[in-house]
């Protein structure tokens, strides 16, 4: 089976490249590169540098490879970029999100995975948060999520085009072969690791007034390969005929960004300082997933829930990568 992966040189979809490989399924990767590291892919991965926007260049692969499914995860994600710069959010996860689905409705191609968010929920009202808290996002990047699932499930009735949205709650983790190299990086295991390997002085901890065991805020963290593994699940779901659907994909273990700091000094061994600011404006106190929809109907289960583990194979990575994917 020949599935068309959009982002698929980024952090998520090149592991789930490297998942569908092993799985014996064909991935097609088309990147535009912004974020996407080329050298992410194995040797052999046919792969087009282009916008998923272009909607004759996504026909042209569709065509080529005789695509049967897409698994869509290209699209900008800096949460305060999308506050200054909207524009561009709703250009390019929104306008350019809708002519790939035209593209993929006009090619016969009736199955797609799509890479949504917990940014869908804006201010958790509850916790944890399971697919029917209300989804009043709180800044463009979540409302352009937010969008194109809406945008998808008209495409379904309308078109046939049957879709799973899986709402992530926070990435981390590397394989031996993939891991995050973001620029600018704003995710905080890989920051934290950073002062580990002393490329910088300290971590900021955004408030430590929070109601929580210590302050700071709470997070779920999910191991990239568990991500990767829910995407193959999701494909399978939709293959069998499975209707359109939303998942959440946490372990459903809240942690805080203390926690998340001494469990690095612990898989590491270094020092790592931390500089206490003021709270940032729109940080909830606490985002937590119930993932029970994803593993009663996807049948999929986290294999790497621990917090020590996921930081593990993130800093064996960065020891291996010290210079990320550029080094290459």
């Amino acid at each position: 089976m020949a599935v068309l992966v959009t982002g698929g040189a980024g952090y998520i979809g090149s592991v789930t490249v490297e998942m569908l490989r092993e799985q014996g399924k064909q991935a097609i990767v088309l990147d535009n590169l912004v974020y996407g590291h080329k050298q992410a892919l194995f040797e052999g991965t046919p792969f087009y540098e282009g916008h998923i926007g272009d909607a004759e260049l996504v026909k042209h692969i569709v065509l080529e490879h005789d695509i049967k499914a897409c698994i869509h995860f290209a699209a900008f994600a800096y949460v305060g970029e999308s506050v200054e710069k909207p524009s561009l959010y709703y250009e390019n996860n929104v306008a350019q999100g809708i002519r790939l689905l035209d593209a993929l409705v006009a090619s016969n191609v009736k199955q797609i995975v799509f890479s949504s968010t917990c940014a869908t929920y804006g201010e958790p009202q509850r916790s944890p948060l399971d697919e029917n808290h209300p989804q009043q996002p709180t800044n463009p990047y979540g409302a352009s999520k937010l969008f194109m699932e809406r945008i998808m499930k008209d495409y379904d009735q309308a078109y046939g085009l049957r879709f799973v949205a899986l709402r992530y709650f926070n990435a981390a983790g590397a394989t031996p072969t993939c891991g995050e190299d973001h620029a600018p990086e704003t995710h905080l295991i890989p920051l934290v690791l950073l002062v580990a390997q002393g490329k910088r002085s300290n971590i900021s901890v955004f408030g430590k007034d929070y109601p929580t065991h210590d302050g700071t805020c709470v997070r779920d963290y999910i191991h990239v390969t568990d991500l990767a593994s829910a995407h193959l699940a999701a494909l399978g779901y939709l293959e069998r005929g499975g209707a359109s659907m939303a998942f959440n994909l946490g372990n459903g273990q809240g942690y805080s960004v203390l926690d998340v700091i001494e469990t690095a000094r612990e898989v590491t061994g270094r020092k790592i300082e931390v500089r206490v600011e003021a709270r940032r404006a729109g940080d909830p106190s606490h985002l937590v997933a119930d993932a029970t929809r994803a593993r009663e109907i996807l049948g999929w289960q986290p294999r790497y829930p621990s917090l020590k583990e996921i930081i593990g194979t993130a800093w064996k990575w960065q020891e291996a990568h010290p210079d990320g994917y550029r080094e290459s």
